[in-house]
């Protein structure tokens, strides 16, 4: 037989303790509570009312046990019940419990010193309400009889007293003494439930408001329950710690709110003490055999229950509103399988509607009112919510009592509870929440079992693209069962309350696979095989759930209506937008890919065979696989999606581009421009003699080494200049890998050519890489020129720029530095991919021009030229010319080294030129770049800004050639014109 206060299925956590914890007390304790408290009110009751009456109405107490029997049923005739009437409670029809054959029954209202008397064994009779309620509440003979010695001794002399009026506890722990119990540890744990009631009821709950922090009594009563956890306390009569126990008790329970005179104790009143109490008294009316049955002697025991009220402070609202919570409790924690519990608790709650339109706000009632039906909703919709889970086809009629359950519920709660806290469903149609919700956690359960199933085997949750595709199309075919399910089962009950019940499942379970299918296919993009056979069976769902909707709808339009909220899959457009997705993500790991090469290249050939960097590599391998599994897709593909395809990846391949170019600019190799000064022509060709021979130290053939102004000239490429060269690889392979991708573009059969006159790119012969192909044609171009000015101003500065002509224009020729640069060029040439090395020569060229002007118009104070050196400097650049002829097998043409060496040529030319010429040819050009005209007798001539871009009609570069003329005539002109100082020969 099931225990009341410990039943076999526990009730859902949001039905444990709705009121509240009351820490420190048990079922058995509140069990226990609730009978001392039922005895004494029935008991204080005065004869004139019946006192612990039978069933019918009182007589002279004159029953055996002194209860009003009279008119009880006789052995064997069953209780008609008005109450289970009501309440739609089944009778149990069983014949109305005898007592035991010569037991002893005692009464609590013997006025004769005799505790009771005992029935012949031939005497057989019903049991009285109250026998049954002892029975019902299990209590034993022992603390039956010592709760009815108590009262005896403290209703001697005052048999009307009220119940009301006595602080039982505080009686009990007075007259029972330690031998009245089996061992010192009973009465210990006894006393201490006696002490903790008296806590809860007036330190921690009282019904009247205590400041225990200013009220000496009960900072007394702490002390005294704290000390009882060790030991009991002295209980005698005239026992220190029996006066200070009862002082404070009474203290504490007569009190008054306005602090005036008082006719009740308050010591069981307090909130939630006395609702637990009563809820335990309540819980009694449960056949003690079938715990899902409702005793037929309900009546009268909800008749001595009712006599409680005035201890416990309840009133029939706070009576109605217990009843249909203990009523709605009983059916959960016995499993759920009385439904006339649940109705019953359903007809009560009419009651508690109709107390609660009449509540005033604010009291220990609404507060009450607002936790226990909270609580029923909570439970009902969490049901409602997943009825999939908890209803099936034997029990879906359950449904049809907790809608109106949870309906009545929520429209009491709607006075009570601020907006927001009742949920908003409420005031719309809350029947398709819950249809959405249960479908919504149907479909989630369907799909976890599945992926469960499909993923078993992977130890890391990764599937692969065939478990997707089998996943998506296994989860449609469940669902499609289902839905066939839930308008079969669900709907016909639902219909009461939804005018299109399996139209609103199908809406939910439409969009939830859609928000599957969106997820997986965004795993299976670069796998377009699998995402379309996916797509053919979400389609197939897709028709049935629309048709569901429309059978389920009262005529076509509002059909239509309810479609229309289903968003479609459309496979194609899925398709499209899937492959957009995929160009999106792929790009952006392309651009992290390429930032994460960017940060480690160091510009160093990928192998012998592949001159190029590795980065260069990893992105064209990038765009080549990402173009392959693009043309996979089995599908055609417009030539827009296409161009958004190839836009995408020239945004990858600029920014790759430009980082190429960010290898700084000629002009960071070229050196300072020295100041202009004016050649000493006093013992100068002496000083320099000398100046020459100290510095060069040595001039000999060490293996390739030769040494120039006491340095190592290098006679290899520089480390740094390689890597230029890499750079210049690198853009021609990615201009190779580009025109190959744009022939795979162009040639694939899959490209649907857009709808317009003028036709494809193929057939207008356009380039999906246009923009990259034209930017790698100038970056290589402005990479070659850096990497030439630095083969030339850096690498062979020592023997070129800083070392030609330096001290003597005779000694110091041109062929030592066109040895150098010839090896430096063999290696330039084994690094560079052929068909760069005409571009990278071109530039080296150019550079070559270039220093070759510096050296003769500034090369500082180390050079100094007279007229007579012309044929010398005019024999080493045709040296220089013919070098650029023959270099490299005519990957330089002739017409291209004469093009470039007219500017130095014109130079060379004003070298062979007299002073007097040149002063007046810069004097006429001066003038008249000037903008003064002719010059006047007393007109000064101009400095003319140094542009650095030399040529024979340019004054600056007359003027440079004037500076470094050894003859007394430019010396005067430099002097009298410009004042310039004498040039320091440096040591």
């Amino acid at each position: 037989m099931a225990d009341q206060s410990t039943p076999a299925t526990s009730p859902d956590d949001e039905l444990l303790s709705p009121l509240g914890s009351l820490s420190g007390l048990d079922h058995d304790d509140f069990r226990e509570a609730a009978y001392e408290v039922f005895f004494t009110a029935c008991r204080s009751t005065t004869t004139s009312t019946g006192g612990l009456h039978g069933r019918g109405s009182g007589s002279d107490g004159g029953g055996p046990d002194g209860f009003a029997s009279a008119k009880t049923p006789g052995v064997g005739m069953a209780v008609i019940s008005r109450v289970k009437k009501a309440l739609g409670l089944k009778m149990v029809r069983r014949p109305r419990r005898s007592s035991s054959s010569g037991a002893t029954l005692s009464s609590p209202r013997c006025s004769s010193p005799r505790l009771g008397v005992t029935l012949p064994s031939r005497l057989r009779r019903p049991m009285t309400s109250a026998e049954i309620m002892r029975q019902q509440m299990r209590v034993t003979e022992q603390s039956d009889s010592r709760l009815r010695k108590t009262l005896m001794r403290t209703l001697v002399g005052q048999m009307g007293r009220r119940a009301e009026t006595i602080i039982l506890p505080l009686e009990l722990l007075r007259h029972l003494k330690p031998g009245e119990f089996n061992n010192a540890e009973e009465y210990h744990q006894w006393q201490k439930r006696q002490l903790k009631i008296l806590q809860i009821g007036l330190l921690r709950h009282p019904l009247i408001p205590l400041d225990k922090s200013t009220d000496t009594h009960a900072a007394k009563l702490e002390q005294l329950i704290e000390a009882s956890e060790a030991k009991p306390i002295d209980m005698a009569k005239n026992s220190e710690a029996m006066r200070a126990l009862c002082n404070s008790i009474i203290s504490l329970a007569w009190r008054s709110p306005d602090g005036g005179t008082t006719d009740v104790c308050h010591w069981a009143d307090g909130y939630p003490l006395n609702v637990e109490i009563y809820m335990t008294l309540l819980r009694s009316v449960f056949d003690l055999k079938d715990d899902t049955l409702v005793l037929d002697e309900v009546d009268e025991l909800l008749e001595l229950i009712r006599k409680t009220w005035s201890m416990l402070g309840i009133n029939r609202s706070i009576h109605n509103l217990c009843f249909a919570w203990v009523l709605f409790k009983q059916y959960v924690v016995t499993g759920q399988v009385e439904f006339d519990l649940l109705g019953a608790s359903l007809i009560m709650l009419s009651d508690v509607g109709y107390d609660a339109r009449k509540a005033e706000r604010g009291t220990i009632y609404t507060k009450m009112l607002v936790r226990l039906l909270s609580a029923m909703k909570r439970w009902g919709e969490k049901r409602l919510l997943d009825y999939h889970e908890h209803f099936d086809r034997a029990t879906v009629g359950l449904m049809e009592s907790i809608l109106p359950l949870v309906s009545k519920v929520t429209k009491i709660l709607e006075d009570y509870v601020p907006p927001g806290e009742v949920t908003d469903q409420v005031m719309g149609n809350i029947v398709d929440y819950y249809i959405r919700s249960s479908s919504a956690k149907a479909f989630v359960k369907v799909y976890t079992n599945l992926y469960v199933q499909i993923t078993k085997d992977n130890d890391v949750r990764v599937t692969k693209p065939e478990d997707l595709r089998d996943l998506l199309i296994r989860v449609a075919r469940e669902i499609e069962e289902f839905a066939s399910k839930e308008k079969d089962i669900y709907s016909p009950v639902l219909k009461k309350w939804h005018p299109n019940p399996h139209g609103a499942s199908a809406v939910t379970l439409h969009a939830c696979y859609g928000t599957m299918l969106k997820q997986h296919l965004s795993k299976m993009s670069p796998y377009m095989n699998e995402t379309i056979l996916a797509l053919q069976r979400a389609g197939k769902l897709e028709k049935a759930l629309i048709q569901m909707a429309m059978d389920g709808a009262e005529n076509t339009d509002k059909g239509k209506a309810i479609v229309r909220r289903m968003v479609s899959y459309e496979a194609d457009m899925t398709i499209l937008k899937l492959l957009r997705n995929w160009m999106q993500e792929k790009l952006q790991r392309g651009k992290e890919s390429l930032e994460r090469a960017k940060d480690t290249e160091i510009w160093m050939p990928k192998s012998k065979t592949e001159p190029f960097a590795q980065s260069g590599a990893e992105l064209i391998g990038f765009a080549k696989e990402t173009v392959e599994s693009f043309l996979e897709v089995p599908v055609n593909v417009s030539e827009n999606l296409v161009s958004d395809l190839t836009d995408g990846l020239e945004l990858l391949f600029g920014d790759y581009i430009s980082f190429v170019a960010s290898c700084g600019s000629k002009q960071g190799y070229l050196p300072t421009l020295p100041p202009l000064t004016r050649c000493s022509c006093d013992s100068t060709l002496q000083k320099l003699w000398k100046k020459t021979a100290s510095a060069i130290k040595l001039e000999h053939q060490n293996g390739n080494t030769k040494y120039y102004e006491g340095k190592e000239a290098r006679l290899s490429v520089s480390r740094g200049t390689q890597r230029l060269y890499i750079r210049l690889n690198t853009l021609h392979y990615l201009l190779v890998q580009l025109q190959s991708l744009d022939k795979t573009l162009s040639l694939s059969p899959k490209i649907t050519p857009p709808k317009s006159r003028f036709g494809n790119r193929r057939q207008l012969g356009c380039s999906y890489f246009e923009h990259s192909r034209s930017l790698i044609q100038a970056v290589s171009q402005r990479v070659a020129e850096v990497a030439a000015y630095r083969l030339i101003f850096l690498d062979t500065n020592a023997v070129f720029y800083r070392s030609l002509y330096a001290g003597d224009v005779a000694t110091m020729r041109i062929k030592p530095a066109l040895g150098i640069l010839r090896q430096n060029l063999a290696m330039v040439c084994a690094i560079i991919i052929d068909k760069t090395r005409s571009m990278a020569l071109k530039e080296v060229m150019k550079a070559c021009f270039e220093a070759y002007l510096m050296v003769l118009l500034a090369g500082g104070s180390s050079r100094v030229f007279s007229r007579k050196d012309h044929p010398i400097i005019e024999e080493d650049f045709d040296s220089l010319k013919q070098f650029f002829f023959m270099c490299g097998e005519g990957l330089i043409g002739n017409d291209e080294v004469a093009m470039e060496a007219e500017t130095v040529e014109g130079v060379v030319t004003l070298m062979g030129k007299s002073t007097e010429q040149l002063v007046e040819e810069f004097s006429v050009l001066a003038c008249e770049s000037s903008g003064i005209g002719i010059l006047g007798t007393r007109r000064k001539l101009p400095m003319p800004p140094t542009t650095g871009k030399w040529h024979s009609l340019d004054p600056n570069t007359i003027l440079r050639v004037l500076c470094h003329r050894n003859d007394r005539t430019a010396n005067h002109f430099l002097k009298r014109t410009f004042k310039l100082a004498k040039r320091s020969v440096s040591g």
